[in-house]
């Protein structure tokens, strides 16, 4: 399959676009300690490790990325370089640190791993065949810059795993909020973040990187969206949650049982440094001035999406990283560069728990 670039001329990425405050090291290093305190707080809950976000994962899938054949040179860049296919993992989540019931809604994450890819690596991946992308259910990011997020995290940190049955009601009031801000036209991440998503089925969503990230020598962000009909019916469906905690990862399983699952990798590369900033996370770049593009297609077929086996070799064994990839994919802004050893930590933290180090899958 073909694709072009339409609109105006991506830019190339230049150093001065990135703007690193002189304590970003202190607010780094704050983000670890406040994902520690979740760590722990959950350790000691659960008697086992887990995420210190995106904790609870609905779905474990195995499929194929089939990059396009005839990408013009501008598209054909890292991961996407050269047509074919390879094998991906996915993992698909909720945002926060605990364990949730699915009745306090909150935003849905995709986190995908290529593997077999090949290129110039990222610190700390040398040596790994393997390229992560993170993604969310939005498309801008809830706090604008590193101190912002920390905020954000800190409070996390504080209501962790603290009355879950009020967290069910704040949700539901919070949902009845958010349905008014929709209504009028709006919507706001803020309360989404809080519990106010709405009971919709997690494969009718459309996932983005949020934030930017290198693509070869220029930059911009990604987005997977479901393209076959059995996926794209789901957009916006609801789903009853009532006495089913556990009800994302039961509508993951039972899709999964019956159909396949397409979606495609689209890519929105900047073409203006004003109106597509690095360091606010919160600026949504105008579609206006550059469209997305399909670059590759993403293939899972009918399979069992959850299973003792893949809990333990891909919800386990298995970190997702932005910072696990090509250096022609490096992740872009202060949010994601305050995040890698967050990330980092959180790893080293289930690997020492688990009693064996994270390791990057070959095959």
């Amino acid at each position: 399959m073909t694709a072009t670039v339409p609109g105006a001329t991506p830019i190339p990425f230049a150093p001065a676009y990135e703007q690193i405050p002189d304590d970003e090291a202190a607010t780094g290093q704050a983000l670890v300690e406040a994902m520690q305190q979740i760590l722990q707080t959950t350790y000691a809950d659960y008697g086992r490790p887990v995420r210190s976000v995106h904790a609870k994962a609905h779905g474990l899938l195995q499929g194929t990325l089939e990059v396009f054949d005839h990408l013009p040179p501008v598209l054909a860049q890292g991961a996407f370089a050269k047509p074919g296919r390879l094998p991906v993992l996915m993992r698909l989540s909720t945002n926060p640190g605990d364990l949730l019931d699915d009745r306090v809604s909150t935003p849905r994450g995709m986190a995908l791993k290529i593997i077999g890819v090949e290129g110039e690596r990222l610190p700390g991946s040398e040596g790994d065949v393997t390229q992560d992308f993170v993604m969310q259910n939005a498309t801008v990011f809830t706090a604008p810059t590193p101190k912002a997020f920390l905020k954000n995290l800190q409070l996390l940190a504080k209501t962790t795993d603290r009355l879950p049955g009020s967290k069910r009601v704040l949700s539901a009031a919070l949902r009845g909020v958010e349905a008014v801000v929709e209504a009028a036209g709006g919507e706001s991440g803020t309360l989404k973040s809080l519990g106010g998503h709405p009971l919709t089925h997690i494969l009718g969503e459309r996932f983005n990187t949020v934030v930017p990230l290198l693509y070869g020598p220029y930059y911009g962000k990604l987005s997977v969206v479901p393209v076959s009909e059995e996926l794209t019916r789901l957009a916006g469906q609801k789903v009853d949650f009532h006495d089913r905690p556990d009800g994302l990862r039961e509508e993951v399983q039972a899709f999964f049982a019956e159909h396949d699952g397409t979606w495609e990798v689209r890519v929105q590369l900047a073409t203006h440094a004003e109106h597509m900033p690095i360091e606010d996370a919160t600026v949504e770049w105008p579609q206006a001035l550059s469209p997305y593009v399909a670059v590759a297609r993403l293939h899972v077929p009918r399979q069992a999406s959850w299973s003792p086996e893949k809990v333990q070799a891909i919800d386990e064994n298995l970190a997702f990283s932005p910072w696990h990839g090509l250096a022609a994919h490096r992740p872009l802004g202060g949010i994601m560069r305050v995040r890698k050893a967050a990330y980092e930590h959180s790893a080293a933290f289930r690997g020492q728990h688990q009693g064996c180090p994270i390791h990057e899958p070959r095959a």
